[in-house]
């Protein structure tokens, strides 16, 4: 099933559903994430997107999770259907909570999440909360309701099998919108308590749409759109050596000692060499 976004509305709600298991796999990939960072990071790319698909057109959202966890922090940078991220400490580990899945919760612990917005012709806005859970679903929910004062229910999953595969990856989104009914709101609640997990149904071949069919059954649901989700970092040779070329002189000066300059992108693990030519033809036009 290829990784898609599909959004709709029914009676006065938004409902938001996403399919993200190949990028979620290629980004685990490219970390070397262990069992319980892949699910972290899954449920944070596929949180932003989420995020992402109610900005318009070219504005990014950026998701951190900072907890006292073994993972570290958890950062995730969504832009319409593309998404980047990676985790502090891929090689995290913890047992299995007692229910038999990964202890997600456990791996980011205490401490905040905090959501910036990249706005067209305007500061970037910033809103933050401390985590409910840390399970990254729930802090979503609570993050909107406390800082944007938006009722919403969000639900991710990531499912990775025990050779450390991502086998499924995805998850829903709900929003009230101003003048929905209480009854409507209610029906929801009554739908996502009997809908099974997301990756349940992704294993059985549900697709965004399906899922939204789901969640919103007994509603007047309306498909809105779908767009295609990829891993896609924003970095590149040009960009990276755009940077260099941007340090002062003195900094300058001493990389252009040295026969290799490293660059190394946190976002997708990528390493750019540059020459001693290069970065000499850098402080040269300093």
């Amino acid at each position: 099933m290829k990784d898609i976004l599909t959004k709709a509305t029914a009676d006065g709600v938004r409902i938001y559903a996403l399919n993200t298991t190949n990028l979620v796999r290629e980004a685990a990939r490219k970390h070397g994430c262990s069992h319980l960072a892949s699910a972290a990071l899954g449920r944070a790319m596929s949180g932003a997107l989420l995020l992402a698909a109610m900005m318009k057109d070219g504005e990014r959202i950026s998701l951190r999770l900072k907890g006292d966890g073994p993972l570290g922090e958890v950062v995730a940078d969504a832009e319409g259907g593309n998404v980047r991220g990676y985790v502090e400490n891929p090689d995290a580990f913890l047992p299995l909570k007692e229910d038999g899945k990964l202890d997600v919760g456990g791996g980011i612990g205490q401490g905040n999440i905090i959501v910036t917005r990249y706005l067209q012709n305007a500061e970037p806005f910033t809103g933050y909360c401390e985590l409910a859970d840390g399970e990254i679903a729930s802090d979503l929910t609570k993050y909107l309701y406390v800082s944007e004062q938006t009722p919403s229910s969000v639900a991710l999953g990531v499912l990775v099998d025990k050779d450390g595969l991502v086998t499924a990856a995805g998850g829903f989104f709900i929003q009230a919108m101003p003048g929905c009914a209480d009854e409507v709101l209610a029906k929801l609640e009554e739908n996502v308590g009997l809908t099974p997990y997301v990756t349940q149904l992704l294993e059985l071949g549900y697709t965004p749409a399906k899922m939204i069919e789901i969640l919103g059954r007994g509603l007047d649901v309306d498909i809105k759109e779908s767009l295609p989700l990829q891993f896609k970092c924003r970095c590149s040779r040009d960009r990276i050596l755009a940077a260099l070329g941007a340090l002062d002189k003195k900094s300058l000066t001493e990389l252009a000692q040295d026969e290799v300059t490293e660059a190394h992108c946190q976002f997708c693990n990528t390493t750019y060499a540059f020459t001693q030519q290069e970065v000499q033809k850098l402080l040269a036009a300093k």
